[in-house]
């Protein structure tokens, strides 16, 4: 599967880019080293044995252990992201919107998600006509985990998107009136084949917007998109997974503090 991956569009984006600080598209010299290896397979040096978890430390383990919550940040700095890129020429843009709740509603699938507070991670007006409503989920799966090892890269990016619609599709179509697109991307660089339809079309929104050739936007779009995987691939391969360090002041002192600036006057 890994020279599969390296041949999802956008997985080499970061390798191509100039690197402009100004645009976030620089690493140092550390996470460049890091980020050869990945792509190359090579092993990388300095990172522990064991894990904080308890388990053995490997790659493939550093990029799916929740334990420090490094898999969090990961979807959170996507979700971020895409949210940003559509309130450039979207409407009514929405992080984490509730879903409207059931009232009797019946599925015809058992996986439909049905909770009272079922949240999405993006809503947005504007992307396939000027009023509907689309509502996005973004998930990042990393290729060599164990329920992926034994797919081909594009057999494990279909799995995860219907599994996405089996979640959510009914519930949107039927209760929402709106679309659900699944944005799914993998640690490595890739994504599946409704985010890449979904970023066409933005690309060609802004494109519109900003009067600027379709390519330049689609290569804009593909570099943060392959940066933001990228440093939080390298953050989760490096980062603290131990206790968290306890905060030296506590609410006695910050009293303390305060009451000590209200003499001042």
């Amino acid at each position: 599967m890994h020279i599969d991956t390296l041949c999802k569009k956008g997985s080499s984006s970061w390798l191509t880019s100039l690197p402009l600080e100004e645009f976030g598209f620089t690493l140092n010299k550390q996470e460049f080293s890091d980020a050869i290896n990945l792509r190359y397979n090579f092993p990388v040096k300095g990172t522990p044995s064991f894990c904080a978890c308890g388990d053995k430390n490997d790659l493939d383990h550093a990029l799916t252990c929740k334990k420090g919550g490094f898999v969090s940040m990961r979807h959170n700095q996507l979700r971020d992201l895409e949210a940003n890129f559509m309130s450039e020429v979207c409407k009514d843009v929405q992080r984490e919107p509730q879903l409207l709740p059931l009232s009797g509603e019946t599925f015809e699938l058992r996986s439909t998600n049905t909770a009272a507070e079922a949240r999405l991670d993006i809503l947005a007006r504007g992307i396939w006509n000027t009023v509907d409503k689309t509502f996005f989920d973004v998930w990042v799966f990393h290729p060599g985990a164990d329920s992926n090892k034994c797919k081909t890269i594009d057999a494990a990016f279909d799995k995860h998107e219907e599994e996405k619609k089996r979640t959510y599709n009914r519930r949107i179509l039927e209760v929402e009136k709106a679309t659900f697109t699944p944005l799914v991307f993998s640690t490595s660089g890739g994504m599946g084949k409704e985010a890449e339809k979904f970023h066409k079309r933005l690309a060609t929104l802004i494109s519109e917007k900003r009067d600027t050739p379709y390519s330049d936007c689609m290569a804009y779009l593909r570099k943060k998109l392959s940066f933001c995987l990228l440093r939080t691939t390298l953050a989760a391969l490096r980062g603290f997974r131990g206790r968290p360090m306890k905060a030296e002041s506590s609410n006695s002192d910050l009293n303390l503090i305060h009451d000590y600036d209200l003499t001042k006057y």
